[in-house]
């Protein structure tokens, strides 16, 4: 059975004092419901390190939202892997649709990004995703089989074993439209495939894939009830307790 990932992007939201506050009481309302389920957080850097101190000994698990693809040097407000590691990250967002529409990412960078990760023992949470534009045009497929294939070009089958991929529908993102289930159940399939024409199906079976197209309490049941949509990749759902519980309490295990 394929591992089940509820990541919640807190983008660039939360000062110190509110980081504290929702991840304690994230804290709290997780118990020991689905126990199975892994949950992330991934809050903004300058959180990162308080964050770590509230988590420590439960079973939320901390994530960075980005992550530089070299190792250090003269790189004005990049962080590096080994920042992240030292403050307790054991996953970082790469390629998030925000990244490529505002900073001009492209999958080339991802890729080193992702490669950089998996070196040092961070789990990539590797995004991929189409525009209105692209899905009114018919060309999802070939956006998704070509940014699939360029984020995940030369890693090893053994690291895709760490890869967490996220289906993020860019045009579902704030926009308020909606991927159906079985619109993002399509574009996960597809992703699975190609993962499979890469690596071997039983590598492809194994990956995790996340959907991340404006997921909230009352859609999750119906999009995580697909047999190839793994978790959520959640953003605004993600800045309050009494949004992200029920997510993450929605996931059939």
């Amino acid at each position: 059975m394929r591992a089940k990932i509820i990541a919640g992007n807190w983008k660039m939201n939360k000062d110190l004092g509110e980081s504290i506050q929702l991840v304690t009481e994230l804290k709290e309302a997780l118990g020991t419901k689905n126990p199975s389920v892994e949950v992330v957080v991934c809050p903004p850097f300058t959180s990162l390190a308080l964050v770590a101190n509230v988590i420590k000994g439960s079973r939320i698990k901390l994530g960075a939202q980005n992550m530089s693809e070299h190792n250090d040097g003269a790189l004005t407000g990049e962080v590096s892997w080994r920042m992240l590691k030292s403050v307790g990250c054991t996953h970082v967002i790469l390629g998030h649709s925000e990244r490529r529409q505002f900073f001009r990412e492209s999958n080339e960078l991802i890729n080193l990004k992702a490669k950089k990760a998996l070196a040092n023992e961070l789990r990539p949470i590797v995004c991929v995703g189409e525009t209105l534009e692209e899905r009114e045009k018919g060309v999802t497929n070939d956006i998704i089989t070509h940014q699939v294939r360029g984020v995940l070009e030369g890693i090893s089958s053994a690291d895709m074993a760490r890869v967490v991929i996220a289906y993020e529908p860019v045009w579902a993102i704030g926009t308020g439209k909606n991927a159906t289930p079985l619109q993002a159940q399509e574009v996960h399939q597809l992703i699975r495939k190609t993962m499979g024409q890469m690596f071997g199906w039983s590598i492809a079976e194994s990956i995790p894939i996340q959907y991340g197209g404006s997921v909230k309490p009352d859609n999750a049941a119906d999009i995580l009830a697909q047999s190839d949509i793994d978790g959520a990749l959640v953003g605004g759902a993600s800045l309050t307790k009494d949004a992200f519980i029920p997510i993450i309490n929605a996931v059939r295990v």
